[in-house]
């Protein structure tokens, strides 16, 4: 299976999933069918699968447009999304399991930055190789996604799910927000060096206008504020020791950068 990155929008990743031998496809998060229909064309690929993380219009956008091309393709989502993501069929719980040419995904719920919000994991075929993790806005590069209709104990809760996988991970976040996010990280933890280090490298890449994502879970739980509320940086800097307080100053901090 090939991960295809596509922009949208500003600022939105469309991904695409590709299994050439079948000459199939499948997408996660179509903010818009355009990008997403030139690159099948291209491929001269069928696409099966539409992937929706969230109902925000960002995320969903390109599905009736995509289904009007594509009558057989089925489109998932959360269980609690019913009624906001358009043309969904398959409706997805915590544990439950996708399939995609030669990959198994397992579904993650991870409320938070919305009530219905769910992530896609793919573990790796083999052993030594990288997994794949498509969360949508709840995870990002350097940060995490506001709270628009979960609670801080919520978004701790899904993120600990996260943090849990693998480092050697690949984290596909729907956003390019990576320097903002990490120029907002140094403020909260700026005696960290694998921090600087990835500022650094960063303020390179997007000077060059090349894309931050996907990053490795591994560097995020490292350098990312929004997985390191137990950390002592951090809770000095909230002035807290209780893991979802700290979490939820750090959110506050980042809402007012």
């Amino acid at each position: 299976m090939q991960v295809i990155r596509l922009e949208a929008l500003s600022d939105n990743y469309i991904f695409l999933l590709y299994e050439p031998e079948q000459n199939i496809a499948a997408v996660v998060d179509p903010a818009e069918a355009e990008p997403v229909l030139k690159k099948l064309k291209e491929l001269k690929a069928e696409l099966v699968a539409i992937f929706n993380t969230h109902h925000h219009q960002d995320h969903v956008g390109g599905n009736k447009q995509l289904m009007q091309h594509f009558s057989q393709v089925t489109v998932y989502g959360g269980a609690e999304d019913q009624g906001r993501i358009p043309g969904q069929q398959v409706f997805l719980q915590q544990g439950d399991r996708v399939e995609f040419a030669d990959r198994i995904g397992e579904v993650i719920f991870v409320p938070g930055h919305t009530r219905a919000h769910i992530a896609y994991y793919f573990p790796p075929v083999q052993p030594g190789e990288t997994g794949d993790l498509f969360c949508g806005d709840t995870l990002f590069a350097g940060g995490c996604g506001r709270l628009f209709e979960g609670t801080p104990q919520q978004m701790v809760d899904s993120l600990s799910k996260l943090r849990s996988l693998p480092d050697n991970t690949n984290v596909w976040c729907a956003h390019e927000y990576t320097l903002k996010n990490l120029q907002f990280a140094l403020t909260v933890d700026s005696e960290n060096p694998d921090l600087q280090n990835r500022y650094n490298q960063v303020k390179v890449s997007r000077s060059r206008q090349e894309a931050t994502v996907p990053s490795l879970l591994g560097v995020e739980k490292l350098t990312n504020p929004f997985l390191r509320w137990d950390k002592p940086a951090l809770q000095s800097a909230t002035n807290s020791h209780e893991p979802v307080q700290t979490f939820a100053r750090i959110r506050g901090m980042k809402d007012r950068f």
